[in-house]
């Protein structure tokens, strides 16, 4: 991508486009087209949706609105944001029944940190167009930034906002990771981009099969959705939610997995992922494991992860909720012990031993309860 300087011609805008486009392609970016900077059509939402509290506990999406809503505003003097799009999974790619004592991990968590990953290519392509073009600028981001990346992939062409706010590539589905930069340099729509229609039609099927029922068409009660309250929220899980949480230990893909944009069609997945490293085999990790876990644990088990979003504490908790509902369906006297265990230690988390209990009462299990004292099957009272 080598060119004259800043002071010299650059290359047809075009002819840089495609140079750029084609460095995305190779870098490992399956998909990449070109936004324009101009400021979020969707501002009236967003502070809607702020103001309903629907963010939860995650403050910061209230912070740098200046940039999330305007995201020309990233780099002084942006002509043109390229954004890009890599697969975490396949499409048709499904999971076998999770086995007992074991919590499920959401598809885009089971490899390396798709952040790093992008990060390090996007950082090698912008060094790489300051070299070739002196006097122009760059910036990276990811999903850490505050920028409308959706927004920006839709009007970059790669695909279309579904009713669960997910981009949805019409070929590749919806299992993306999304990145980009901005810069300076007059990069411009290549002449075969286009806007992908939206083909959600009346489909419903992320709706209907929501857990907490956190979605309504094209929006998210974030609060509510068990990727927030497993990875993001600190404090307890309402009791009355805990059921809906199911196997989950990190995230939820329900509303993906029953999106028929995701299905096989003809035997087609979309082929190899572009960036393997993104997807793993860490479909699941044992309850009891996590529960054991120190600190140092947690780092050794989980390197180079984005699990790692989630705090020890709140993975502990996590895995409580999962138990209970595993012990819902099917009793287990060992994971009753270990929760009775948890709930009534004085050395365990208030966080912990307030969620052990939670799920004793959901199972009518006394906490403080032991086999000297508990109700014999003849009725009578052992014990005093």
């Amino acid at each position: 991508m080598r060119g004259p300087d800043a002071l010299g011609t650059l290359p047809s805008p075009s002819d840089l486009t495609r140079a750029v486009l084609d460095r995305c392609a190779a870098a490992g970016f399956e998909r990449s087209g070109i936004a324009t900077p101009e400021p979020s059509a969707y501002q009236r939402e967003l502070h809607e949706w702020l103001e309903a509290g629907k963010q939860g506990t995650m403050a910061w999406l209230a912070e740098h609105l200046h940039v999330r809503t305007d995201p020309g505003r990233l780099l002084r003097g942006s002509r043109a944001i390229v954004m890009v799009a890599a697969r975490y999974a396949g499409r048709g790619d499904a999971d076998a029944a999770t086995p007992e004592g074991h919590g499920r991990i959401a598809r885009y968590a089971r490899g390396s940190d798709y952040h790093r990953a992008f990060k390090k290519r996007l950082h090698a392509i912008c060094d790489e167009l300051r070299e070739a073009h002196p006097g122009h600028e760059c910036r990276a981001f990811t999903d850490i930034e505050p920028m409308p990346e959706r927004e920006l992939a839709a009007r970059a062409g790669i695909g279309w906002i579904g009713k669960h706010t997910l981009v949805i590539e019409p070929r590749l589905g919806s299992w993306l990771a999304l990145g980009g930069f901005a810069t300076t340099l007059p990069l411009e729509a290549p002449p075969e981009q286009r806007t992908v229609p939206d083909h959600c039609g009346t489909c419903t099927r992320c709706i209907d099969a929501c857990p907490t029922g956190c979605i309504t068409p094209y929006s998210v009660d974030a609060s509510r959705c068990i990727s927030y309250l497993t990875i993001e929220r600190r404090e307890a899980i309402a009791s009355d939610v805990q059921g809906r949480v199911g196997n989950w230990l990190f995230g939820c893909d329900v509303c993906q997995e029953v999106c028929p944009h995701n299905s096989v069609r003809g035997g087609d997945a979309g082929g190899s992922l572009g960036i393997p490293e993104v997807a793993g085999e860490r479909r699941t990790l044992g309850l009891l494991d996590v529960l054991g876990w120190t600190p140092e644990d947690r780092t050794a088990a989980l390197p180079n992860s984005v699990i790692k979003r989630a705090t020890l504490l709140t993975l502990k908790r996590n895995a409580i909720v999962v138990i209970g509902n595993q012990l819902a369906r099917r009793r287990d006297e060992g994971l009753v012990g270990r929760v009775r265990a948890i709930a009534a230690d004085p050395d365990e988390p208030m966080l912990l031993r307030e969620t052990a209990a939670g799920v004793l009462a959901r199972l009518r299990v006394e906490a403080a309860s032991s086999p000297i004292d508990r109700t014999r099957s003849d009725g009578h009272r052992s014990g005093k």
